[in-house]
């Protein structure tokens, strides 16, 4: 296909047609030839080569077009060598939903049906103001008309519109008010309170004064604390990331009113131009900030399409020295601790255990009884020091069911392992027991008759003591240490899973 010299997009499919990668250019022609100009390539974007069976074009009439277009086409076609964003943290909106007597609740999805405020990157925030609106207007919370014995407590909480405490029209003016502090507007809402506070009062309407007074004090509140804010007025983001084997590990940090207020996290695998993408994509659904702090420099396009959604002026900034220097290195940091702060105890396990590699592999298993029955066994996967939770398994034990742990270690290291041998699965590179120096020979007892070395040793909850092969005595690991912390986090996790599938079976039997 002949690519035009325009800007635009440019789609890569693979033989079935599906979509596997969406790029963006200044000029088409010229970056899709860079593919396949001869010059070597990373490993991502080679294979990405391999895959392509066919090539299609948009062409826009400008960059921040073209980078509009691409962000639009990743979300819809989701493809495979692209960054698409999965973060699990969503910021909350506070909706006033679309009923008779509307609610006042916290919204998780800007597609909840009523009128949305927000997004609150604070919790904090969010709940502080979600708490002031209840108590100056009483609107409600409840799904359906609450119990006699809880009446009473209902009462102060709502002003109870459902079982006919308060009119429709009397109600709305309560909605409408919580609605102008939402919008903005609390000092307008003070004033015009003061204002029927005053005329209440003349007129001798105690109770109305009274409601009007509770009212205005739960406002002042808010409206201090929203000055006290405002007087730190900048905000800002700082992002940094990684590279580690063809992934990338990237951070952002919302310093938002002059307050680190929220830690992102984000891992994808590495794509060309895939910071200006991850910008793009990640600001078209966060607010954008008056300045945002990069490692490197971006596309022109990119910061106008910061500042069209902004409406208004983006400061990027590059520092190399001083403060923001210093929040970059802070940054990456929290991505060295987040992603890779498992490797220091990995390291220090090889070391203490004596192994022969790192054992990136490691499954902990754990035997779980109540009172001689529902017995059960689970067993946890850790691949490079972090949850796998794909490769966690559950056991009913068939053999026995008894406080006998060594039958039930015996059982489970079988069926487990003469599977994965079976299987020509992978095998671990080492075995935690949660247990203590019997356990520990039961489970090599068995490795023995199914013919496999593998590593293995136990811990002991009492004293968490180390058991391993060959000592008389428990090994003594520094407890604050990274191999003890990492053991202990391991086999915390294979007795949580143990005891989660135990309840179930038992909730089961007593439900039959």
């Amino acid at each position: 296909m002949n690519f035009p010299e325009n800007p635009g997009c440019y789609l890569f499919k693979d033989s079935s047609g599906n979509v596997i990668y969406v790029g963006k250019a200044k000029n088409l022609k010229k970056r899709v030839s860079s593919y396949y100009s001869g010059r070597p390539h990373d490993a991502k974007t080679a294979q990405l080569i391999s895959n392509i069976s066919s090539a299609d074009f948009i062409v826009t009439d400008s960059e921040v077009e073209a980078l509009l277009l691409e962000n639009n086409l990743i979300k819809k076609h989701s493809p495979k060598y692209n960054v698409v964003l999965k973060d699990s943290k969503r910021y909350a909106y506070i909706v006033i939903t679309n009923e008779e007597f509307p609610r006042l609740l916290i919204a998780r999805s800007p597609k909840e049906d009523g009128k949305l405020f927000g997004p609150f990157v604070s919790a904090s925030t969010r709940d502080s103001v979600l708490a002031s609106l209840r108590k100056a207007f009483l609107v409600r919370t409840c799904r359906r008309l609450p119990k006699r014995a809880c009446l009473r407590q209902h009462l102060k909480l709502c002003s109870a519109p459902c079982i006919g405490l308060v009119s429709k029209e009397e109600y709305a003016e309560k909605v409408k008010r919580a609605a102008m502090v939402l919008s903005g507007r609390t000092d307008e809402l003070i004033s015009e309170l003061k204002k029927e506070m005053a005329a209440a009062s003349r007129e001798k309407r105690f109770e109305a004064a009274i409601e009007l007074r509770d009212q205005l004090s739960a406002l002042e509140v808010l409206s201090e604390k929203q000055n006290m804010e405002r007087v730190k007025s900048f905000n800002e983001d700082i992002l940094n990331y990684i590279i580690r084997d063809n992934k990338v590990y990237l951070i952002v940090f919302n310093v938002r009113n002059g307050i680190l207020d929220n830690k992102r996290e984000f891992e994808f695998a590495l794509v060309p131009d895939f910071l200006d993408s991850f910008i793009a994509q990640y600001y078209s659904e966060n607010p954008v900030p008056r300045e945002l702090i990069l490692p490197e420099g971006i596309d022109a396009s990119t910061i106008q399409l910061l500042e069209m959604k902004r409406k208004g002026p983006v400061i990027v900034t590059i520092p190399k020295i001083g403060e923001k220097e210093k929040l970059l290195a802070l940054v990456k940091k929290n991505i060295e601790i987040s992603f890779f702060g498992h490797e220091e105890g990995l390291l220090d396990l090889k070391n203490r255990l004596n192994l022969e590699g790192v054992p990136g592999l490691i499954e902990c298993l754990d035997v779980s009884h109540l009172s001689g029955t529902n017995s059960v066994a689970s067993m946890v996967c850790f691949r490079d020091g972090a949850p796998d939770k794909s490769g966690y398994r559950r056991f009913k034990l068939r053999t026995y069911d008894g406080i006998d742990d060594f039958k039930g270690i015996k059982e489970v290291v079988r069926r487990r392992y003469s599977r994965q041998v079976q299987e020509a699965r992978q095998l671990p590179d080492l075995i935690i027991i949660d247990g203590g120096k019997g356990q520990l020979s039961a489970a090599l007892e068995e490795l023995g008759y199914l013919g496999l070395k593998i590593p293995a040793i136990a811990i002991a909850k009492k004293e968490e003591d180390v058991f391993v092969p060959g000592l008389s005595r428990p090994l003594r690991l520094d407890k604050r240490g990274p191999a003890m912390r990492l053991i202990i986090r391991i086999r915390d996790e294979a007795h949580r899973f143990a005891i989660k599938y135990n309840r179930l079976l038992r909730s089961k039997r007593i439900a039959r």
